[in-house]
């Protein structure tokens, strides 16, 4: 089949075929094939005229990314793609020699940019020229993944296959960031082969991209996590006007895609893969849930390890991927989850062991522990046991300042989409009777809704021993009408929080009997701070409460469990 795309060897070699061909939407402007030869050949001239051999890009805008990635080629420098520009980042690249371009908070190299004559240009050499991604990896640690650009292009190629005339002539918009392989490849370097403009700003919604596609042909390259948001406020007839949506970086719920075909009649293209692997299988999950690997992608299953070999590989390569996955007769597949610990939070590559890692390193941290809770928006949670020094700044300075210094600590290392949203202070984490970290007891106290229980501020677990800090939201459902000029907290729902905390620690598997000396001394009121005590007595099955602040005793009593007689 004849695929009609350039070359990358050859893309700025092909100017003269089409020079007012449109490459780019930047900054208000359009910018055309001469523009964008003469942009890469003023940095050619820039990069000859220095010793600097390796180079790490991060741009915000995805204009000045391409034109500094095929100067460097051509230039014949080593090119490193960072995920994001943190300090952390910064320092790692240029341990490893890197010079940094873009924008990188002000540590940008700074060159001297001479005006001189434009070189003659060669064909590029793919199969040499190479591009190094460094990303999260599941060691924690960050990984270095080199790729020859003939695997870019021969990924280019059978994309346009599968859906080039299903493109056409779209403009191609994005809510990802060029910075990470599908960014990359979907918004940079396909349309650029293919000759379709690419508008250069990274939308942070879905409403200015339907702005700025300006009634014309698009494409919106998309994330789940976008997706997931679209509501009942969304501007689906705008939407329904966007020739294809594609989504990578997790999976798309089945009950998302629907929503948007049944609202604007839109079968979004789903694509997995990874920065080693490249393109794996795609999916339209409104006709098939399962995964359709691509032409010339085999996957295979031996003793529970899930092999792939593929032309987007090194040649004879055979990559053991992390992902769980089930294959069925004709060849197509379901996902069963990770083996390791990297997930997706706004299709950004999130290694949970280097979040601990990072959190451990604090004076204020002894052990954390982090997990991804899925939903409308996925988030992270994070449960830490405190070091001497932390219970005391938690002490003196409050939740919230803790949780200040911490998530300073985490943002010279990880984008701040990524940093957690959930966190959990406890004397130490819960454990499975396998010794295993309770991660269900934490997702149910993770998942407490609110504007129904009160917030978690420091949680003592022993045994059948629990002491819980609890700040009293003034927002809780339960002062409404409960009384309109002075809010009291109801009795019955301090009852039904010692029962849903006891239920959520001990082993309690009989059902409530009665309760026993039940005594409400003192109001309970908004913003009040109160230490509840459980005491689970397995052997009567009798559950002792009580709740105090520094001052009083608010209520307290135990409550039985039993059949009836």
């Amino acid at each position: 089949m004849s695929i009609n795309v350039t070359s990358l060897s050859h893309l700025l070699l092909s100017v003269k075929e089409n020079p007012q061909q449109i490459v780019s939407y930047h900054q208000g402007a359009f910018i055309n094939k001469v523009q964008f030869y003469n942009d890469v050949q003023q940095q050619i001239a820039w990069f000859k005229q220095t010793s600097l051999g390796c180079f790490a890009l991060y741009y915000e805008q995805a204009y000045p990314f391409s034109v500094s990635l095929f100067a460097l080629l051509h230039a014949q420098k080593k090119i490193w793609i960072a995920a994001n520009n943190k300090s952390v980042v910064a320092e790692q690249l240029t341990e490893k020699g890197c010079c940094l371009l873009g924008d990188w908070q002000g540590k940008e190299t700074q060159l001297n940019r001479t005006e001189s004559e434009f070189s003659v240009l060669c064909p590029l050499d793919l199969s040499d020229a190479k591009v190094t991604v460094f990303t999260s990896g599941s060691s924690g640690q960050p990984k270095e993944i080199t790729k020859n650009v003939q695997q870019f292009q021969t990924e280019i190629e059978t994309l346009e296959s599968y859906w080039g005339r299903l493109l056409g002539d779209s403009q191609i918009l994005s809510t990802v960031s060029h910075q990470h392989i599908y960014g990359l490849l979907f918004r940079v370097l396909w349309p650029l082969a293919a000759n379709r403009c690419f508008h250069s700003d990274m939308y942070l919604s879905p409403e200015p991209l339907f702005n700025q596609s300006k009634g014309k042909r698009s494409c919106w390259v998309a994330s789940p996590a976008q997706l997931k948001r679209l509501d009942d406020l969304t501007e689906w007839a705008a939407l329904k006007k966007m020739a294809v949506i594609f989504s990578s970086g997790g999976e798309l719920p089945v009950a998302v895609a629907q929503k948007i075909d049944q609202n604007c009649d839109h079968h979004v293209l789903e694509i997995y893969g990874s920065s080693e692997t490249g393109g794996i299988a795609w999916r339209q999950s409104v006709n098939d849930p399962l995964w359709q690997v691509f032409d010339r992608v085999k996957i295979s299953v031996k003793q529970e390890t899930c092999e792939l070999t593929s032309p987007y590989l090194a040649p004879q390569e055979i990559y053991r991927l992390d992902d769980k996955i089930k294959i069925i007769a004709d060849g197509r597949f379901s996902l069963l989850g990770r083996k390791d610990r990297i997930v997706k939070i706004e299709e950004k590559r999130l290694s949970l062991d280097q979040l601990e890692n990072k959190l451990c390193h604090s004076n204020l941290v002894k052990k954390a522990h982090a997990l991804l809770l899925l939903g409308r928006r996925d988030k992270i949670a994070v449960t830490l046991v405190l070091t001497e020094w932390g219970e005391k700044t938690l002490n003196s300075r409050g939740r919230p300042q803790l949780i200040k210094l911490l998530k300073k600590l985490l943002m010279t290392a990880f984008e701040t989409v990524v940093l957690p949203r959930k966190w959990l202070f406890i004397s130490a984490l819960p454990v499975t009777p396998e010794s295993k970290v309770n991660q269900g007891l934490l997702t149910q106290l993770f998942d407490l809704q609110r504007t129904h229980s009160p917030q978690i501020v420091y949680c003592d677990y022993q045994g059948n021993h629990l002491e819980l800090q609890l700040k009293i939201q003034p927002d809780l459902v339960y002062f409404t009408g409960h009384f309109p000029v002075h809010p009291v907290l109801p009795g019955v729902t301090q009852i039904a929080w010692v029962e849903q905390f006891a239920k959520l620690f001990f082993d309690i598997q009989l059902p409530f009997l009665r309760m026993e000396v039940i005594k409400f001394k003192k109001i309970i009121q908004p913003n009040d701070l109160i230490k509840m005590t459980l005491n689970w007595k397995e052997g009567t099955s009798k559950l002792y409460f009580e709740l105090t602040s520094i001052e009083n005793t608010h209520s307290s009593g135990r409550i039985v469990y039993g059949e009836q007689p």
